[in-house]
């Protein structure tokens, strides 16, 4: 790693980009094919010390530039795809967990996937990328929750029960702007068992994604701290994809986490997706999340390959540049360093038992 500071990221979209990619999969990977936020070479000169890598099944395969944005953020109240069968979506899962895989046999000096925050802490000591596998809406699962186990001893150890779309086991919100996050029913039958089963394997719950009445079943339902990997604050910008005041006191009476996300259409008041918004938007949330959660429950959850960020940003190397700027506001050296890292470790620490 470089002297800049080592961070844990919450959620990125490295996985749908690298699927997607026409440029061969080595090269998107260990060199960088000029485009995203992510590759090793930017990851490792920023700093990027694990992160969760999502799997998500997008509602159609598509190639081509900004293709994984355009699958994982649509256009401002547009209308939303259907339920896909785990038929559908549990190939393309196997291929996306297998490209996690895959990156740490290409570069096993450099990224190694991780299934406990021991086996995090031990990566990073040895200077390699910690890489977890995440789930962004579990079509992949199925009903019967039987591919749950088959990912969870692949790695999975964390899941989001819906993206934006309906699934067998809730409601997501849409990309609406303003709204609530109140817009439909909660868990399914379905959905309450599969809380029950990752709690029981300590696979982390997202939340991020899920409507209102989903967020509170999982709250009355769970026995893990709750957790937003990449979510904003609904006071500073009502997105149904941010947090309600309500729903912060929630996370925090649990000893949960947010990860702040770096999506511009999250972070403007106006809901609106221009990246000439500099860093203000960006320490806004960070101030009023730190208010509301207190500083040892936010981190980062930069949805990088998944949306588009501000200007100054760019891509994982305005990461050390976002730090400079919490540091000009009046951040010092030790909360930095818990919104880095040891806020995500020892969230994961709370909710996987180490």
């Amino acid at each position: 790693m470089t002297d800049s500071i080592a961070f844990f990221d919450g959620h990125n979209d490295f996985l749908l980009r690298l699927m997607l990619s026409e440029t061969p999969r080595e090269t998107v990977w260990l060199e960088g094919n000029g485009k995203g936020h992510l590759d090793l070479k930017r990851m490792r000169e920023a700093g990027f010390a694990g992160g969760l890598f999502a799997i998500f099944v997008p509602p159609k395969r598509q190639k081509g530039k900004g293709a994984a944005a355009s699958v994982t953020t649509p256009a401002i109240n547009a209308g939303l795809p259907p339920l896909l069968t785990h038929e559908v979506a549990q190939p393309v899962a196997l291929a996306m967990a297998g490209l996690l895989h895959w990156m740490a046999r290409a570069a096993p000096d450099d990224f190694s996937v991780c299934r406990s925050v021991a086996d995090i802490r031990a990566a990073m000591d040895a200077g390699r990328i910690a890489g977890v596998m995440h789930m962004e809406g579990a079509e992949a699962i199925g009903p019967e929750l039987d591919a749950l186990y088959l990912f969870h001893e692949m790695g999975l150890r964390s899941l989001g029960p819906v993206w934006s779309r309906p699934t067998v086991f809730g409601h997501g919100v849409p990309f609406r702007f303003p709204a609530t996050p109140d817009t439909g029913p909660g868990l399914t039958a379905a959905g309450k068992d599969l809380v029950r089963a990752c709690n029981e394997l300590g696979v982390m719950i997202d939340l991020s994604h899920l409507n209102e009445k989903g967020f509170d079943d999982v709250a009355a339902l769970s026995t893990r701290p709750l957790v937003a990997t990449h979510s904003n604050a609904h006071a500073l910008c009502p997105s149904p994809r941010n947090l309600t005041d309500r729903q912060l006191a929630q996370i925090r009476e649990t000893g949960g986490m947010v990860g702040l996300n770096f999506a511009t259409i999250f972070l403007s008041e106006n809901g609106g997706p221009a990246a000439d918004i500099g860093w203000e938007p960006m320490l806004r949330h960070l101030d009023y999340l730190i208010e509301h959660l207190g500083e040892d429950n936010v981190g980062l959850g930069s949805d990088f390959d998944g949306c588009t960020v501000p200007e100054v940003m760019g891509d994982v190397t305005g990461v050390p540049k976002l730090f400079e700027a919490l540091g000009t506001h009046g951040y010092d050296t030790a909360l930095n360093g818990k919104l880095a890292r040891e806020n995500w470790l020892g969230c994961l620490e709370r909710t996987w038992g180490g």
